[in-house]
């Protein structure tokens, strides 16, 4: 339902809940034009001579100034303008024969409108379409495209969430963005923020209460999902989902940091929306992917209604990030600490979920739950994703932190993976530009605040305050920008390449589907190898400062003699060396390798 609903020729009905108002008038110029309050708290008011195009605003009980609908459908003058009418039934889409393929058999692709591309929006995205799908991408993933507060800013700082952000090109823009992305054969999911919203530009408060103190979250009170007049807050949440659905035809919604709803009640509102969004699917004959950001290691995400869990179809997997992190860069800071050694990439690898109920030193507590049982395309797995990469201080890729030879291990460990594989905008040709955290605050006090707060928060880390970057600075918004030119460049048209035959290989082996067949990893803690069994795929790496004998079932100390069994499809390393079922690799290096059809796979495991 939208506020403002198009009637045909020169008539609107205007309808806004309102529940904290006495009264209610809708603004067009200097006119005001009362509604009447209605079943549900409710005002609806037929305005005649207002079409699409039309600049409305709200005045309640009387007083100036007007605010923007709740659920404005475009806020071409910011988050503090006046909303205006448009007709979301106006698009001539294209794309009625259009079905994403299954998460099974998808590839995403993690991008930011604004930092995409030198332009920064939908059309200039649009015009990259050609190159995903050429590189074999399945699903585009976009950053939060709700209008936020200035012209710049991550997303996650939206207010209008039914408002696609007027500096990336508006509602029309975005229809065209996701029907081109379908006729490229590319399916299109939205990452949306449901936990909180932005401090500027704010003023659900004023018609209901959006949001409760009786619970906190990192951004402040948390939403009202289970207090007084939380069947509007829920409503307002899964409409706006569905609307994403239905009249943008996205293929799917990210739901970003569920960890921070706070939901008590017996239909918990994850079961809601995902239980509506299976009856839009039903309806017409789409699928839709919802897909978690969850910190908890809870299952109950993704298990189905009658087993007591939510009915998503996937979450991220932090867990799988962690241990390959710091498997490949030693780090052990913050939640680092729980991670480190490659049995915890086994772990991961195997079953989906590191913390899994046992200890963790980081939160000084037991962590998680079994997730045992749940097929491995329920997970996207990645080394990089926005948050990965832009909370740390500087903004710097896997590619700022460790050699040529690391990061296309990672790349092979990700996209062989029994996951869903997600990649970041640029990871694939190592893009030397960060991905930093910057914002483009009006409000001058509040931008001094994100300022100094984000100097405090890397100041235990031991930067100097002159080495962050401040987020309000256009520059440090400029700087996050892909360069695409460096694509032919060494080392980038090596590593571009590398990706490119590690999707390919992915797609042409049905053992490296995700969640295709039991994934066993075997490994060496000291002497730094890891080779993980998918089917009759293997994929060995030798992590040593050393050259290694490696083969699925450990390190032979023999010399090599007896003619090669097996096929390195894809390698790292140019003069690595077969015999046997073993492989020759130097350090840092990788091989992906297949098994005759007569050899007898290992049933060791860790």
């Amino acid at each position: 339902m939208a506020s403002a609903e198009y009637q045909g020729e020169d008539l609107h009905t205007f309808e806004v809940w309102a529940p904290a108002a006495q009264r209610v008038e809708v603004k067009i110029g200097d006119k005001k034009f009362p509604l009447e309050k209605g079943a549900g708290d409710w005002w609806r008011a037929g305005v005649a001579e207002a079409g699409p195009g039309t600049d409305y605003a709200f005045v309640l009980n009387g007083e100036e100034p007007a605010f923007p609908d709740p659920r404005s459908l475009w806020q071409p003058n910011g988050v503090h303008g006046p909303s205006r009418l448009f007709d979301l039934a106006a698009f001539p889409w294209q794309d009625a024969e259009w079905h994403a393929p299954p998460l099974e058999n998808a590839i995403f692709y993690e991008l930011h409108i604004g930092t995409f591309t030198p332009q920064g929006t939908f059309a200039a995205a649009e015009d990259r379409l050609g190159y995903l799908r050429d590189l074999g991408i399945t699903h585009v993933e976009l950053m939060p495209v709700a209008t936020f507060p200035g012209d710049r800013g991550w997303g996650y700082d939206g207010v209008d969430l039914y408002a696609p952000h007027p500096a990336y090109g508006g509602p029309a823009a975005l229809q065209h963005f996701v029907d081109a992305s379908h006729a490229a054969g590319l399916a299109v999911v939205l990452d949306v923020v449901y936990n909180h919203f932005g401090p500027a530009g704010n003023y659900l408060q004023k018609y209901a209460p959006y949001t409760t103190e009786k619970h906190s979250t990192p951004w402040g009170g948390a939403v009202n999902l289970e207090e007084e007049e939380s069947d509007g807050v829920r409503r307002f949440f899964i409409d706006n989902a569905l609307m994403w659905l239905r009249e943008y035809h996205f293929d799917g919604l990210r739901l970003d940091a569920v960890h921070a709803l706070v939901d008590r009640s017996a239909i918990h509102f994850l079961e809601q929306l995902a239980s509506e969004t299976r009856r839009l699917s039903r309806a017409n004959g789409k699928s839709y992917a919802v897909i978690a950001e969850s910190d908890l290691n809870d299952p109950r995400l993704i298990w189905t209604e009658e087993r007591g869990g939510y009915g998503l179809d996937a979450q991220w997997s932090d867990d799988f990030h962690h241990a390959l992190f710091t498997v490949l860069t030693g780090e052990d800071q913050g939640y680092y600490a729980d991670f480190g050694r490659l049995g915890d990439l086994a772990k991961a690898l195997e079953r989906n979920y590191v913390y899994d109920g046992i200890y963790s030193r980081y939160r000084k507590r037991q962590h998680g739950r079994s997730a045992l049982g749940l097929p491995a395309q329920r997970f996207l797995g990645y080394i990089q994703n926005h948050d990965q990469v832009g909370n740390r201080a500087r903004g710097g890729r896997l590619g700022h932190i460790v050699s040529l030879g690391r990061a296309k291990i990672a790349a092979a460990l990700v996209l062989t993976s029994p996951f869903v594989p997600l990649l970041f905008q640029g990871e694939e040709f190592g893009a030397s530009s960060p991905f930093q955290y910057f914002t483009g605050f009006e409000d001058v006090e509040l931008g001094r605040l994100v300022s100094a707060g984000r100097k405090r928060e890397f100041a235990v880390f031991g930067w100097k305050p002159e080495e962050i970057p401040d987020p309000q600075e256009r520059s440090t918004f400029e700087r996050s920008k892909l360069k695409w030119d460096e694509q032919t460049q060494p080392p980038h048209a090596e590593l571009l390449d590398w990706h490119k035959k590690l999707i390919q290989l992915r797609k042409s082996l049905p053992d490296l589907a995700a969640g295709a067949g039991v994934t066993r990893v075997q490994f060496d803690e000291q002497a730094r190898w890891l080779v993980v069994e998918r089917g009759k795929v293997r994929v060995a790496c030798n992590l040593s400062p050393g050259r290694l004998w490696i083969e699925s079932g450990g390190i032979e100390a023999a010399e090599p003699g007896a003619a090669a069994s097996i096929e390195i499809l894809l390698c790292s390393d140019t003069s690595a060396a077969v015999d046997g079922g073993r492989v020759s690799l130097g350090p840092d290096s990788v091989a992906i390798m297949h098994l005759p059809s007569d050899r007898r796979s290992p049933t060791t495991g860790n």
